[in-house]
């Protein structure tokens, strides 16, 4: 009997620290704070022939960098796409202090920029808006 109360603290013990750990996953203006994202926007060609930007429909801008997706078909496009973010620990560091300073009064802005490696692209229109 005693076993079986131990057992069920630390299984409540444990879905609390579950949860915490899950209302963590996001900065303090609502970013994802995840390795892989789905991200809409705008695909247009980057600086050179093989860089890419994605305008999210959200304000954010991604440069993607993909070796198995063939980003060059769908420049003008507004699409969808599923990658990993490049060196997520210093990203998610970037957008919590541009939060910080927008809780000083500075204008809070969602214009995330971040580096994202495409694993899958979906077309969601031939065009941009």
């Amino acid at each position: 009997m005693k076993t079986s109360g131990i057992a069920i603290f630390l299984g409540l013990l444990l879905a609390t620290a579950m949860n915490v750990s899950l209302a963590q996953d996001t900065t303090s203006s609502g970013k994802s704070k995840a390795q892989v994202r789905t991200i809409t926007g705008c695909l247009a060609q980057g600086s050179s022939s093989n860089s890419y930007v994605l305008n999210g429909t959200d304000g954010s801008t991604w440069d993607l960098k993909s070796d198995s997706v063939p980003l060059a078909d769908h420049v003008g496009h507004t699409v969808t796409v599923k990658g990993a973010v490049s060196n997520i620990t210093a990203h998610n560091a970037k957008e919590e202090a541009k939060d910080a300073a927008s809780s000083t009064g500075m204008k809070k802005t969602n214009d995330e920029h971040g580096d994202l490696h495409v694993e899958s692209l979906k077309m969601v229109s031939k065009s941009c808006k």
